[in-house]
């Protein structure tokens, strides 16, 4: 083992953070970091199960929880058996909050109240309780969370890049202002702030000089970007600044947006730049207005409609991908058939969708809950929806020419995001759309029968590859060099 093992769950922002701390601690050979999730809670149950893998497979190696879930319920990992040591995300980028050695004192910590369940009134005390929380142990393992609503700037993380991957991630805001109902982000993430546009723009070229083509910048409210910065820039100017002053960068991409808060520079840009990628990931949650007004949502279904209509006018081929949750509480059937609605009527290609689990301290988790079969089977209704969209929108993808970025073992994704298998022609004695019309017998042998080769291999990992889309395979567009 060459440095410290990462674990991550969770977001692209959980991704990009992981990549820095295992940069930060490469000379750690005997620590392994779980850095946890907490947007659900099938995320905290998984985020245990990778405790729990992680110790059986590395014994002897000290093992420390980061992340969300950390920062949320330190003291539900602190009492695990496997974990030495629990560091907030206010702490994660802090090498010695992974030490070996540290200071600590040592009498047990009795859990304090979840801070959102907590009245306003009874916030600064929390506070300043969890912020001398910091080198604390319990009777298992040791805690390292302060107070996250007291951080006001990102630390210099975003500075690491991305080592053995032909996409980088690149943060330029943390935290969220908002207080939907159903998420508990904001108390594992803190207020939003924002990276100045210089070091972002600094970070991207670096990357676009070792050979990254692709950037995603990710946060966890991107579009909220740059009102705490001198100037108060928008996201629409970010990208623009990006896109002037790194020309070498041929792709760049934006994690999930709210639609909201797209601004007009921003939409000009996705409808119009060709090196903006077409494929927007739009956190819309539901499809019917009620359901919005009591999640706390700051968008209409009117709005999320008319934004995808709006833009895919002006770029017919831009791709949509949503986050929506199914039995959010209250939700009738006619509410839930509006969601489901939604997904046809702004081309949802990529669902994301979330069975609703109250999340404890949320106000959503006081509400009244649907029954959990009927939230199982509104989630299945909605996936089915999307798989039936998503299919019809790969299968128009035949016999259409792809730009794709190659990742691994041939495969990458076409710039809308769409999932490709890249195999090289050996024979042309068939045309590529009829060899697609084969038997499902011979489609179970993929191609080798059909005079292509099964793996591509005359490029490699990172390049930008042409190619011309014969088929779709198990929801995977496959494609030959064009």
């Amino acid at each position: 083992m060459s440095g410290a093992e990462v674990i991550t769950l969770g977001c692209r922002l959980n991704a990009a953070e992981s990549e820095a701390i295992r940069l930060m601690a490469g000379g750690e050979d005997d620590l392994v970091i779980v850095n946890s999730c907490a947007v659900t809670n099938e995320a905290v149950r998984q985020t245990r199960q990778a405790i729990r893998r992680a110790k059986r497979a590395r014994p002897e190696a000290r093992l420390v929880v980061t992340g969300c879930a950390a920062q949320i319920e330190p003291e539900t990992f602190a009492a695990m058996p496997e974990v030495d040591r629990v560091v907030g995300n206010g702490e994660k980028f802090d090498l010695a909050a992974f030490a070996r050695t540290t200071t600590v004192r040592a009498e047990p910590v009795e859990a304090l109240p979840f801070a959102a369940e907590a009245g306003r009134d009874e916030q600064e005390g929390l506070r300043q309780a969890q912020a001398e929380r910091v080198g604390l142990v319990t009777p298992m393992g040791e805690i390292r969370v302060s107070d996250i609503f007291a951080v006001r700037e990102i630390a210099p993380h975003l500075l690491a890049g991305f080592a053995e991957r032909s996409r980088a991630f690149v943060e330029v805001q943390n935290g969220c202002d908002h207080r939907c109902t159903f998420c508990i982000i904001p108390y594992g993430r803190g207020n939003s702030r924002s990276v100045p546009a210089g070091l972002v723009v600094e970070r991207v070229k670096a990357l676009a000089a070792q050979g990254f083509a692709e950037v995603v910048l990710t946060g966890v409210d991107v579009t909220s970007y740059g009102p705490d910065l001198p100037g108060t820039p928008t996201l629409g100017l970010l990208v623009e600044r990006i896109l002037r002053h790194v020309p070498d960068l041929p792709r760049l991409r934006l994690s999930s947006l709210d639609c909201i808060e797209i601004d007009d520079r921003l939409e000009e840009i996705i409808a119009h730049e060709p090196r903006f990628m077409p494929h927007l990931h739009m956190s819309f949650q539901a499809g019917d207005d009620m359901v919005l007004k009591r999640m706390k949502r700051r968008h209409s279904r009117a709005q999320a409609v008319a934004t995808v209509q709006r833009l895919k006018a002006k770029r017919p081929e831009l791709a949509i991908g949503a986050d929506l949750i199914a039995g959010f509480p209250t939700e009738t059937d006619e509410m839930h058939e509006n969601s489901l609605k939604l997904v046809d009527e702004c081309d949802i290609v990529m669902g994301h969708i979330f069975p609703f689990s109250p999340k404890r301290g949320t106000p959503a988790a006081r509400m009244p809950l649907v029954p959990v079969p009927v939230v199982k089977e509104r989630a299945r209704r909605l996936r089915a929806a999307c798989a039936e969209r998503r299919a019809r929108w790969l299968a128009g993808l035949v016999g259409t020419r792809q730009r794709v970025l190659v990742e691994r073992d041939g495969s990458g994704h076409a710039e809308n995001f769409a999932p490709v298998i890249i195999r090289s022609s050996r024979a042309k004695s068939r045309d590529p759309i009829e060899r697609s019309r084969d038997t499902d017998c011979e489609k179970g042998l993929g191609f080798a029968r059909q005079g292509v080769s099964t793996s591509l291999d005359t490029n490699r990992s990172g390049e930008i590859v042409p190619v011309r889309i014969v088929s779709v395979e198990e929801g995977s567009l496959v494609g030959i060099p064009a």
